[in-house]
């Protein structure tokens, strides 16, 4: 089965909304470190907010370049949770129909790479309740910011995360990778 794994760039004060706050952070250890993240994944989820900002901005980008990521992120298959997009242009796009969680549970039980989904809203809530997110990797930036929180989509639940691995880079830049803590 394959695993859907969140990766969530997140400062000190919990802001994930509009992360281009990271680009002074995004050296190359993160560079490398993302490499090894979509070399893992062959597929990508997000809800209609994080299309509607990656599919304005990769396509623009020279896939040429690898230091780019354009060349990935236009290509792999992206799977987009919403009810109100009905014609995706980016790319190799395809709006998941019916049931998010049935639809998820799908997916994973296809053959292939993991499944990679960035930022942490409505849609990754619902799928850490349902218990099909693999795991969560939080890049904390050392900086405040002010703005959406990642704890708004939370406060219908509550669920409990195991440390799994941790990366500290030379930028200040902390990777925490947690996966859902099972009941003993």
């Amino acid at each position: 089965m394959r695993k859907l794994i969140n990766s969530t760039y997140i400062t000190l004060d919990g802001v994930i909304e509009n992360p281009m706050w990271t680009g002074p952070y995004f050296d190359e250890e993160a560079a490398a470190f993302a490499g090894a993240q979509t070399d893992g994944a062959d597929a990508m989820l997000m809800g209609r907010a994080t299309y509607d900002g990656m599919s304005v901005a990769w396509p623009s980008m020279d896939e040429s370049d690898p230091s780019t990521g354009a060349a990935y992120f236009n290509n792999v298959k992206k799977y987009v949770a919403s009810t109100t997009l009905t014609n995706p242009t980016w790319n190799n796009t395809e709006v998941l129909q019916g049931d998010l969680v049935e639809a998820v549970r799908k997916l994973k039980s296809q053959d292939g790479k993991d499944i990679i989904q960035y930022g942490y809203g409505s849609v990754t809530a619902q799928l850490v309740k349902a218990g099909l997110v693999d795991e969560v990797r939080f890049w904390i930036t050392p900086v405040l910011e002010g703005g959406a929180n990642l704890t708004a989509p939370l406060a219908e639940f509550k669920a409990s995360f195991e440390l799994i691995d941790t990366r500290v880079h030379k930028s200040g830049v902390i990777i925490a990778s947690y996966r859902p803590k099972t009941a003993a």
